[in-house]
């Protein structure tokens, strides 16, 4: 866990300030994590090690454990910031209001390009699973939670029929991953089929 709040990032928190120019020494934790994205990213948590992360982050041994216990407590700080960039991607495409198939399909299609990068394809849907387990990668997965608020959302209003929430949530996100894991030239091909896919159980609701 974090132990240091001087700094402006902070487990549900990571915002630009001024620690590059002001006390650059209370930042470290900053840097420990933008280091540490981009080297499990590139080769993968097993084969990145600690002395190589305090070395790209220019910081000491102990600075890394004054900020976390140990690396997979690093790592999980990682997938943290990478599922709040996820989430804000998906919240500034349908922050116009817009009826509940709509803002599904608009928010799917906000994942697949804030996910159209490699290494954060290659973190969240590889290394998370992996290192941290299904259960604790799912628990951390902001993207799956705003889905699941989407869906419950469809279903309020009647946009959808009356299926289990839970069930429908499962699949989705499932395929949204999977269009995810795909080639770009192909994901429209996915995006296409899942907006079908509720277009058609929308018109079953009514």
């Amino acid at each position: 866990m974090f132990k240091h709040t001087g700094c402006t990032y902070a487990r549900g928190k990571a915002t630009p300030g001024p620690c590059a120019t002001s006390r650059p020494a209370r930042c470290h934790a900053e840097r420990l994590v933008s280091a540490a994205r981009a080297l499990f990213a590139a080769q993968g948590y097993s084969a990145t090690g600690t002395p190589e992360i305090v070395t790209a982050a220019g910081v000491t041994r102990g600075a890394l454990y004054h900020h976390f216990a140990d690396k997979i407590d690093l790592f999980r700080a990682v997938i943290e910031a990478e599922q709040r960039a996820l989430v804000t991607a998906i919240e500034a495409a349908t922050a116009t209001p817009a009826d509940p198939i709509a803002a599904l399909i608009d928010g799917g299609a906000a994942y697949l390009a804030a996910m159209g990068d490699a290494g954060r394809r290659r973190l969240l849907l590889v290394e998370a699973p992996s290192v941290l387990g299904q259960a604790e990668t799912v628990t951390l997965d902001l993207a799956r939670a705003s889905l699941a608020e989407g869906v419950e959302a469809a279903l309020t209003s009647g946009a959808l029929p009356p299926v289990p929430a839970a069930v429908l949530t499962d699949l989705l996100d499932a395929l949204f991953d999977r269009a995810a894991a795909a080639e770009a030239d192909v994901q429209g091909n996915y995006l296409a089929v899942i907006t079908a896919l509720l277009r058609g159980l929308s018109r079953g609701a009514t």
